[in-house]
């Protein structure tokens, strides 16, 4: 009879969510194992911005550094206005003290992924085991028996808890059978990335810029590498096409000017919807959900792979006590539940939402009110430092502890 291999906690997903996790529980003395699909850790053109509360819990494992080491530091970030080139500017030195990292870090997230995965192996307690796919679970009132699919065979595993950080089409989720409840953007995201400086072209530009247009808006991020564009597509096009050259020099073209866009080598062109959902529950028994798995959201304001880990750091506080026998699981577990699924309700979902809004609607009488707006709290200090909050992710967590 096969060995059934033994841990305390499994964790589906070696992105940034389940690296996270991983680390906080290896660190506690809990014994892990994260087990990944991929033959290693994704490197895609994902999340690249890390808000400053972010920063602070990666500090905890030892992390943060390197980030910074490995990325650029954008205190500064940019609503513009393409027709008529206004720029309303924050700056988070505001919120100084507040916080030992007043500033974003664009880093690609890969690397946090990676790094942690590394880190993974100086614990004798914690494992990640790459090419191997979760097949099957099924939970009982002590524990959870994991099937994992490799390139040789099926592998068994007992575990004490199970932590679904398996991306949008988590498998986990699926299982469990919950619901995930929203909906997807009609119009496909084009990402573009290129070694052209655009700040040679676009003057006072700053490494997070959201540009708003009634035609064709865009995000213009910067990091070490290249600069990234993400602009909306035709819904009823051709992928092909939407990959092509000629898309891609028009996008350059209206970008830094006409006839230039043909001169611009890109490394990626990346095609994606965008949705916006949040699971019905992100625990069902001793098994969990965490990040993209239980909830996705559109990319503007960069707080996908953020409350992602908000996720993980929070569920770390609530499971590490009942793995000791401190806290009663139901209860632990539950409020887990409550707190993150809440917040990303009444926070992640509607800021994004708006911040879809003031990107993308046209000239029309409701996008120069939302325009007006921003131009209110730009010139009001106390609103200021409230937005700069917001935007920052300190207020979503404030939520979530006022939770019980």
């Amino acid at each position: 009879m096969a060995t059934v291999e033994r841990c305390q906690v499994a964790i589906a997903g070696a992105g940034p969510v389940g690296t996270v996790l991983a680390t906080l529980l290896a660190q506690a003395g809990v014994d892990v194992v994260v087990f990944e699909a991929g033959s290693e850790c994704a490197q895609d053109l994902r999340a690249s911005t890390f808000h400053p509360p972010t920063l602070e819990m990666l500090d905890r494992i030892g992390i943060t550094d390197m980030l910074i080491e490995k990325g650029l530091k954008a205190p500064i970030y940019h609503w513009r206005d393409r027709e008529t080139g206004d720029v309303i500017d924050f700056d988070l030195a505001e919120i100084a003290d507040v916080t030992k990292y007043p500033f974003r870090i664009q880093c690609e997230q890969y690397h946090l992924s990676q790094g942690l995965a590394e880190g993974l192996g100086k614990y004798p307690n914690a494992k990640v085991r790459f090419s191997s796919r979760l097949l099957t679970f099924e939970q009982d009132a002590d524990g959870v028996d994991v099937a994992i699919e490799t390139m040789t065979g099926i592998d068994k595993l007992r575990c004490d808890f199970l932590v679904g950080a398996d991306g949008a089409n988590s498998i986990v989720r699926k299982w469990l059978g919950i619901e995930f409840d929203g909906f997807t953007y009609p119009e496909r995201f084009l990402t573009l990335s290129t070694e052209v400086e655009l700040a040679d072209y676009l003057p006072n530009l700053c490494y997070v810029n959201y540009v708003s247009d009634p035609d064709e808006w865009l995000v213009l991020l910067r990091v070490p590498s290249v600069w990234r564009v993400l602009v909306p597509t035709d819904p009823e096009a051709d992928e092909d096409y939407l990959r092509s050259d000629e898309v891609k020099n028009g996008i350059f073209d209206r970008l830094i000017g006409e006839g230039k866009g043909k001169d611009v080598k890109t490394g990626h062109r990346t095609l994606y919807r965008v949705h916006q959902r949040v699971a019905k529950s992100f625990r069902e028994g001793r098994v969990m959900l965490c990040g993209d798995a239980a909830h996705l959201n559109n990319p503007l304001g960069g707080f996908g792979m953020n409350s992602g880990i908000h996720d993980a750091v929070n569920l770390f506080e609530k499971l590490l006590p009942v793995i000791e026998g401190k806290a009663d699981m139901d209860a632990n577990l539950s409020l887990y539940d409550r707190q993150r699924r809440e917040v990303t309700h009444s926070f992640t979902q509607m800021q994004t939402k708006a911040n879809m809004a003031m990107i993308k609607g046209g000239q029309d009488e409701a996008h120069q009110k939302r325009r007006e707006n921003m131009l209110a709290i730009k010139a009001d200090p106390e609103k200021r430092r409230a937005y700069m909050l917001r935007q920052a992710m300190f207020e979503s967590l404030e939520q979530a502890a006022a939770i019980t």
